[in-house]
């Protein structure tokens, strides 16, 4: 395990993500200097406290600095050459714990895809940095070098995309033969590490690999389950979390876009969260799925992990979801399976019955 130090906000929502987020990535913290602010010209942080982590860093001697914010590369390169450590931000840190999860051939390359497109956004500044006469032989790259290097990011990234379309169109026929066969479908999203995985386990009886920590599921994973003597097709979906940029999103959009197409999307909440991550968390979901274009229709909100909280608790969250109104919601705990028939049960009463297809059970396991 590698040490770090971390550089985050304040707040105690940022310095548990981004502890979970070094914990996922495999960074041991050996210090962490919180601030209010992360966004100064220069360095991202004030020149005092720069001053002051580099004492520290000079004491510690850690493997890393990680950076709870997207740096320029101008940032990052200013930092380094005063620390004489390797820098990492957000963006590079989401990264690496996607590359580390990334297990089908699919999600290697998303991962690969967003990896490209951070680096793409560099480019762009190395070029331009270049072009203004600023810093010439910027992070040891002349410009020529830099527009091939720019052409050739380019260049792969088209030749991923050209892969994953064709991963898509195959799911597509996936698809359309689900519907032929007159399949129902289900699909799990939620904040990462709000339970989804445990609750697919519990709803299908799969042995999934589950874990506390952030981005355990990246591929999609499709299984059968039965509902009303009726069978569903259940998907697990890659976790959402704050502040993940669009371009990330979009390089698993082809994972992403079977939510558009399912009958029902389970919206798994951890409602053990105190108000604040509750609310921050509720609202980063919703805003994802509204830029992925999901109905709220098709919407069922599963109230995960509620057997840690009191029945006061758990009514007071409700009404600060807004979710006392709506009648599609259900407090369940994918733990220890309680209310799983009776989430069960919710789908099957939301999901018109089609009892009339004939399936051809043997073709799905």
């Amino acid at each position: 395990m590698k040490s770090a130090i971390l550089i985050t906000y304040e707040k105690e929502d940022a310095i548990n993500e981004a502890k979970g987020l070094c914990d996922a990535a495999d960074y041991e913290i050996v210090h962490t200097i919180k601030q209010k602010f992360l966004k100064r010209p220069k360095y991202g942080i004030s020149g005092g406290i720069l001053e002051r982590l580099q004492e520290i860093s000079e004491k510690l001697r850690p493997d890393v600095i990680i950076f709870d914010e997207i740096l320029k590369p101008s940032q990052n390169y200013n930092l380094a050459s005063i620390l004489h450590r390797e820098v990492l931000d957000r963006e590079t840190l989401i990264l690496e714990i996607f590359e580390s999860r990334a297990s089908s051939s699919e999600s290697k390359m998303q991962v690969k895809l967003a990896q490209l497109r951070y680096e793409m956004a560099r480019a762009k500044e190395k070029v331009r940095l270049s072009s203004m006469g600023e810093q010439p032989g910027f992070m040891g790259i002349g410009k020529f070098e830099v527009d091939v290097y720019y052409n050739d990011i380019k260049h792969r990234m088209q030749t991923i995309r050209s892969k994953l379309e064709k991963a898509g169109k195959q799911r597509e026929l996936h698809r359309q033969g689900r519907k032929r066969m007159g399949f129902k479908t289900i699909s799990l999203a939620g904040y990462t590490s709000a339970g989804k995985t445990t609750l697919f386990n519990k709803m299908t009886g799969e042995t999934r690999t589950q874990s506390e920590e952030l981005f355990t599921t990246l591929s999609t994973t499709t299984r059968r389950v039965n509902i009303n003597r009726e069978p569903f097709l259940i998907s697990d979906t890659v976790g959402f979390i704050s502040k993940l940029p669009a371009y990330m999103i979009d390089a698993f959009k082809s994972t992403l876009e079977e939510l558009g197409y399912t009958d029902v999307v389970i919206v798994v909440i951890d409602i053990s969260d105190s108000i604040f991550d509750l609310k921050k968390k509720f609202a980063s979901c919703m805003r994802t799925l509204s830029e992925l274009g999901i109905e709220k229709e098709k919407m069922i909100y599963a109230l995960n992990k509620s057997d840690l909280i009191k029945n006061e608790e758990l009514n007071e969250k409700i009404k600060i979801l807004n979710l006392v109104e709506n009648k599609k919601w259900i407090n369940v705990s994918a733990k220890n399976g309680k209310n799983i028939n009776e989430l069960k049960e919710l789908i099957g009463n939301i999901v018109p019955s089609n009892n009339s297809s004939k399936f051809k059970k043997e073709n799905w396991e």
